[in-house]
C-alpha cells in the first residue's frame, strides 16, 4: 500500500469522478484508475461502485475513507513537525476564527506576531462556533480563536484571554441612540436582528434576554456580522453584540449603547487540541498569544 494510492483514493472518493480527480491532481486518468485497482486488489475488496462516468463508495469504501483521511492527516502533521524541527521559523499555521473577531483581534495579534516571526506563514479559516471546535479536533485547523471559550470539552484545551461585555446596537434614529446605557429589560418590545439558530451569538442573546425576563422578538436574521449591522442601520431592528464586534462602527447609521441589569459578558480565548502535540511554529504562536494578552491585561 503506497501513500500515493491513498491520496488518489481520497481525491476520487470526495469528487466521485475519476477524471475530475485526475485534473485536480494533474495526473493521467489511467494512472489513477490503475493505482486504485492495485489498492483494491491488495485490500481484497471493492472500494467503489462504477456508475457510468461516476463512482460511488461502497459501504466498506466509506469506512476505509474515514480511516484513510485520519491517517493522512497524521502523516502530514508528522512531516510538518519534522520540517519545523529543522527550522521552526519557516512553519505555517492554520488559524480559525469567528466573524465577530475578524475585524480587530485577528489583525492585531497577527501583526504583532509577524514582527517577531516574519517567516512563519498563516492560513486563515472563518467559521461558526461548532465548526471551529470540530476543525481543531479533526486537525483541519491548528488553533482557533473563540468566544465563549469551552472549558469542559474532552478533546479541546481552552485558554481564556479576556472577557468582554455585550452592547446594544440600534439605528441612529432610534429612541435609545442618544443614551449611554439601557436596562436589558427595557428592550422587551423591540424587534431584534439576530444570527440564525445554531449560531452561538444567537443563543447568547436569547439566554441574556431570558435572564432579563423576556424572549426577544426576532424580526430578521443575518448569517454574518456585516449583514446584521446592515439590517440594524436600515432600521429593521436592534441587536446585541460583543464589544469586539464594534471596531468599525459607523456612527452615521447606528449607535452603541451599554447594557445593564443584567450585564451580558462572554469569554474570548484560544483553543488547541488536547490529544495532539502542537508543531513548533504552532507552539510558538500559542505561547505568544497567551503572553500578549497577559501583558495587555496587566496594563488595563
Amino acid at each position: 500500500m503506497e501513500l500515493r494510492q491513498l491520496r488518489y483514493f481520497v481525491e476520487v472518493a470526495e469528487r466521485e469522478h475519476v477524471s475530475d480527480a485526475a485534473a485536480e491532481l494533474h495526473v493521467a486518468q489511467s494512472a489513477i484508475s490503475r493505482q486504485i485497482a492495485n489498492l483494491e486488489s491488495e485490500l481484497g475488496v471493492e472500494l467503489f461502485e462504477r456508475e457510468g462516468r461516476n463512482v460511488r463508495l461502497t459501504h466498506i469504501g466509506k469506512i476505509f475513507l474515514t480511516h484513510t483521511k485520519t491517517a493522512l492527516k497524521a502523516i502530514d502533521h508528522a512531516k510538518k513537525q519534522i520540517d519545523e524541527y529543522i527550522d521552526p521559523e519557516r512553519g505555517s499555521i492554520k488559524i480559525g476564527f469567528p466573524t465577530s473577531l475578524a475585524s480587530n483581534l485577528l489583525p492585531t495579534v497577527i501583526s504583532e506576531f509577524k514582527k517577531k516571526h516574519p517567516k512563519i506563514g498563516f492560513q486563515l479559516r472563518q467559521g461558526s462556533y461548532n465548526f471551529l471546535i470540530e476543525s481543531v479536533e479533526n486537525r483541519e485547523i491548528d488553533v482557533a480563536f473563540l468566544g465563549p471559550v469551552p472549558t469542559d470539552h474532552p478533546d479541546i484545551i481552552g485558554d481564556i484571554l479576556f472577557t468582554e461585555s455585550f452592547y446594544a446596537l440600534v439605528p441612529n434614529t432610534h429612541r435609545l441612540a442618544e443614551q449611554s446605557i439601557v436596562n436589558l429589560r427595557d428592550l422587551h418590545n423591540e424587534d431584534f436582528v439576530l444570527f440564525p439558530e445554531g449560531y452561538v451569538l444567537h443563543q447568547l442573546v436569547i439566554d441574556g434576554c431570558k435572564q432579563a425576563g423576556f424572549s426577544p422578538k426576532v424580526s430578521s436574521q443575518g448569517e454574518d456580522l456585516d449583514a446584521i449591522k446592515g439590517l440594524v442601520a436600515a432600521g429593521i431592528g436592534i441587536t446585541l453584540l460583543p464589544e469586539s464586534a464594534f471596531n468599525d462602527l459607523n456612527p452615521y447609521y447606528s449607535a452603541k449603547v451599554a447594557i445593564q441589569n443584567p450585564e451580558l459578558k462572554r469569554t474570548v480565548g484560544i483553543i488547541i487540541p488536547k490529544n495532539r502535540k502542537l508543531a513548533p511554529s504552532e507552539q510558538v504562536f500559542y505561547e505568544f498569544i497567551k503572553e500578549f494578552f497577559s501583558i495587555l491585561q496587566r496594563f488595563q
